[in-house]
């Protein structure tokens, strides 16, 4: 993507030119890219990144002004709104298996929870995770990794989802669509200060 002035000799420019460039606007400033024909992949680490998307999303709707103020100074460095501030420190923070924090910087103090149970009923064309953690003092959020084969190293390359949890002590997950066969899983939680518990053993289950 590439800052423009006065694109195509005109005080502003949309869509696409040619079948070969498009034109747009974002945060106000214009831009020009290739054009490229939407897809939706869904490789491993694409459903990392999107499942994590979602949860921001969700979060920073019902985060405190307090704690949305913090992110207001790194918005600023970067000419960018504070919620893409916190989603871009957020997804930064996540390439190194690193949980997202409420407020900027990560205090990264509380303690550390881990998860107490972790139950997977095998479904037709599912799998159901339930996760129980060990506290819910501070507790903001699980992970679900899942694949194929056993889960050594946990990352945002395995991760399926990322559940809002906001001091509830237990959270059911409905893994679907799946294809018939034997999954790997494993969770953990985290904390709203970017402290992530231990990682739960790997586990399986089979949908049918």
């Amino acid at each position: 993507m590439a800052r423009v002035t006065g694109p195509l000799m005109s005080i502003a420019a949309s869509g696409t030119y040619g079948k070969a460039l498009t034109f747009a606007t974002w945060k106000g400033r214009a831009y020009v890219r290739e054009r490229v024909i939407p897809a939706n992949p869904k490789s491993a680490k694409q459903t990392g990144v999107r499942a994590m998307m979602s949860f921001l999303a969700q979060a920073w709707s019902s985060l405190e002004t307090v704690a949305k103020a913090t992110w207001d100074e790194l918005a600023a460095q970067k000419a960018i709104s504070a919620f893409n501030a916190f989603g871009s420190e957020t997804l930064s923070r996540w390439q190194n298996i690193l949980t997202p924090t409420q407020a900027y910087p990560a205090a990264n103090a509380s303690t550390q929870l881990t998860v107490t149970t972790q139950n997977l009923t095998n479904g037709s064309g599912c799998v159901t995770v339930s996760i129980t953690p060990s506290g819910s003092t501070n507790i903001w959020g699980m992970l679900v990794f899942r694949d194929t084969a056993e889960i050594t190293a946990p990352s945002w390359a395995n991760c399926v989802a990322v559940l809002p949890a906001n001091g509830a002590n237990a959270v059911s997950w409905v893994d679907s669509p799946l294809d018939a066969g034997t999954y790997h899983y494993r969770t953990a939680v985290f904390n709203d200060d970017g402290v992530m518990g231990e990682v739960k053993a790997d586990a399986t289950a089979v949908a049918s």
